[in-house]
């Protein structure tokens, strides 16, 4: 009997699609084709496998209305918003302008007599296991850059989303790309395991939660295949007193809440200087009650469900905690459809909050946010190192230099400066702590698809 994966949607709780789980014997063949396919792959020219790629974004780019739907159906992200598209592009862009450059030999100092350089060789088979919460983005940041470098992929796209990796590979099908270089598959997490544990794969990169990251560990133990992870997150901002109040305020309230706090470098808790931090707690509050929380399919709708009730409901206990601890809400806005089990949760702001409580230490990936009043520096310092996490965080201020010696302190992938939530294809996507390990974008992300090979080669 064929098993399946349903996708719950989170709309109604309806089955939006199912589909079969790929058999041992449909792996095993897609892992042949790949290895087939990458040794003539390998071959061609960097140029080449960028209009390849440039033309599976055209194809995915015309596909963007419906892939809009599919996403409110599938995750709950508003249609206003239209879907990845935006990022999808610069991403894809971005890779296929910095391939040349990152993947050319590196040339050490002349030395006569020989000739000596660096290449920079494919891996070989690249698995991408990506996450529900922006589920074209992040595959993007290794399917793209892993084709450029000559690699073959093997997709598994998480069961919430599954429709996203049946698009990829309808793209890449338009686009012409070789037979074989790029597969979709439906997995479970036990065929899964065993596919990273069969030495068959030469680089895993996997987006999702500390634990997960711990499995996919576990499963790829002795195989010695490279690993990219990118896991929790509790992304700090710190408010300054020089900082553009009005400014700061819109900035951090949609880091919080847009994607319905659904972001891996989404705000989640925020320090303010004690100068500023009634009107910047006044202004927070103001506009989170503009939210309006709905069906993500009404264009009016601003704020989706989250994508599974379960994942609101962890919400729903940290806010619960907090205020049992002394945490006042500022919101207490009361939504359709928002009770236990629900997916539909209202955003809410915290105030009179500490590090005891678990919404300022533990991630909660969705709607809520905290906010401390911080009297220097130093103290917000602490309170934001103060994490089991680190992949971004953001200083408010005015003074660059400030900024750029604050940052150099705290621990964290991506230091931002007056933005958060945002990914730049040109800077390294990283983090430290149990966020976890690699890098992705950047030249440094191609360094990490490939191995280098040292050529010495001497006039005799």
């Amino acid at each position: 009997m064929t098993s399946t994966i349903k996708i719950i949607s989170p709309i109604d709780g309806s089955v939006y699609a199912e589909r079969p789980v790929a058999s041992d014997v449909e792996v095993d063949a897609a892992v042949s084709a790949a290895r087939a396919a990458q040794r003539e792959w390998r071959g061609v020219s960097i140029a080449e496998r960028g209009r390849y790629v440039l033309a599976a974004l055209e194809a995915l780019l015309a596909m963007n209305d419906e892939i809009v739907t599919e996403l409110a159906w599938q995750m709950g992200r508003p249609v206003r918003y239209g879907g990845e598209k935006g990022g999808v592009e610069e991403r894809t862009r971005a890779c296929v302008a910095l391939a040349e450059e990152a993947l050319a030999p590196y040339l050490p100092p002349e030395k006569a007599g020989f000739r000596r350089y660096i290449a920079r060789e494919p891996l070989g088979l690249v698995m991408v296991i990506a996450p529900w919460n922006y589920p074209y983005l992040t595959a993007v940041n290794t399917i793209v850059p892993a084709l450029l470098a000559g690699n073959a992929v093997l997709l598994k796209h998480a069961s919430q989303t599954l429709l996203v990796g049946e698009r990829f590979a309808a793209a890449f099908e338009k686009a012409g790309l070789p037979a074989g270089l790029f597969r979709n598959l439906v997995l479970s997490h036990a065929a899964t395991e065993r596919l990273l544990g069969s030495g068959k794969i030469d680089h895993i990169n996997f987006t999702g939660s500390v634990e997960g990251g711990r499995q996919i560990e576990r499963a790829a133990a002795g195989t010695f295949a490279s690993l990219g992870l990118e896991l929790g997150g509790k992304d700090p901002a710190y408010v300054m007193a020089d900082a553009k109040l009005d400014h700061a305020i819109e900035n951090l309230v949609d880091g919080a809440f847009y994607n319905s706090g659904q972001c891996c470098c989404g705000i989640e808790r925020i320090y303010v200087d004690a100068k500023v931090y009634d009107d910047f707690v006044a202004g927070a509050a103001e506009l989170t009650k503009k939210y309006v929380v709905g069906s993500p399919l009404d264009l009016a709708t601003t704020l989706g469900p989250m994508a599974r009730g379960k994942f609101a409901d962890l919400v729903r206990e940290q806010v619960a905690e907090a205020k049992r601890k002394g945490a006042t809400p500022l919101v207490n806005m009361k939504v359709e459809g928002d009770r236990p089990g629900s997916p539909y949760l209202a955003p809410e702001v915290l105030v009179n909050v500490n590090h005891q409580m678990a919404v300022m230490r533990e991630e909660s990936f969705g709607p809520v946010v905290g906010i401390m009043k911080v009297h220097d520096a130093e103290e917000a310092l602490t309170l934001m190192n103060d994490s089991p996490y680190g992949l971004t965080a953001s200083i408010w201020t005015t003074d660059m230099d400030r900024a750029a010696e604050l940052g150099a302190r705290i621990e964290t992938g991506t230091v931002f400066m007056n933005r958060c939530d945002y990914l730049d294809p040109y800077l390294a996507w990283t983090g430290v702590k149990d966020t976890g390990r690699g890098v992705s974008l950047s030249k440094f992300g191609f360094e990490a698809l490939t191995r280098p090979k040292s050529f010495h080669l001497r006039e005799v």
